[in-house]
């Protein structure tokens, strides 16, 4: 896809997670990596619900600026994720959803893995998703800190911030941070109730089958 054709795309999945309450205000940013390994990347203090291609910054591998706006304070996130994932990042987004950072607050969840495995499909899209302390926003630390795990997690959840996902492209990348969101008002909904999870046999299962990344 041509860089002309990747900045729409970013604007739509943007528009569409905006009008459907996942993200808010000015929050949230995106990435997307284009063949020359520059990235295109949302501008800080946008709105999802009001992004012109035209506003799309591309930062290039030297990191250079390249656009009427400067990108996203949180870039170093999504430099660290290209760095330690090579081909298999895509694409990067980053949301303020309401679930996800209310699951991120609670005390006694699984800093490993913090979502339960309830379904197939938050295991097939995400694997296991880490718990990151919290951050300033902006603090090139959040880069430190994926950097740290070694390209050996496509997601993470920021403590009182949010989500991050990283996968092939940005459909897949916008499908799977909606599954983590979709699985943390799960999680919360079902809080205290004598919930039926999968079992290891299951997990195992469905790891094996679909390739997932479970270590």
């Amino acid at each position: 896809m041509n860089e002309s054709k990747l900045r729409e795309q970013i604007c739509i999945f943007a528009s569409s997670m905006y009008n459907r309450g996942l993200t808010h205000g000015s929050t949230g940013n995106i990435s997307v990596r284009l063949n020359s390994d520059d990235i295109l990347v949302t501008p800080t203090g946008s709105s999802f619900g009001r992004l012109d291609p035209n506003q799309i910054v591309k930062v290039t591998k030297d990191g250079e600026f390249i656009g009427s706006s400067s990108p996203t304070k949180e870039l170093p996130l999504h430099q660290a994720f290209y760095e330690t994932r090579g081909m298999k990042s895509g694409a990067v987004v980053h949301l303020h959803s309401t679930h996800s950072v209310a699951l991120s607050m609670l005390p006694g969840i699984n800093e490993d893995n913090v979502l339960p495995s309830y379904t197939p499909y938050s295991i097939m899209l995400l694997g296991k998703v880490k718990l990151l302390p919290f951050f300033v926003p902006g603090d090139p630390a959040m880069g430190d800190a994926i950097k740290g795990l070694a390209g050996k997690r496509s997601a993470v959840l920021l403590a009182n911030h949010g989500p991050v996902v990283s996968s092939k492209d940005l459909e897949s990348s916008v499908n799977a941070i909606e599954e983590l969101e979709a699985t943390a008002k799960l999680a919360l909904i079902l809080k205290g109730a004598d919930a039926k999870a999968l079992d290891e046999i299951q997990i195992n299962s469905v790891v094996n089958r679909f390739n997932v990344e479970w270590d």
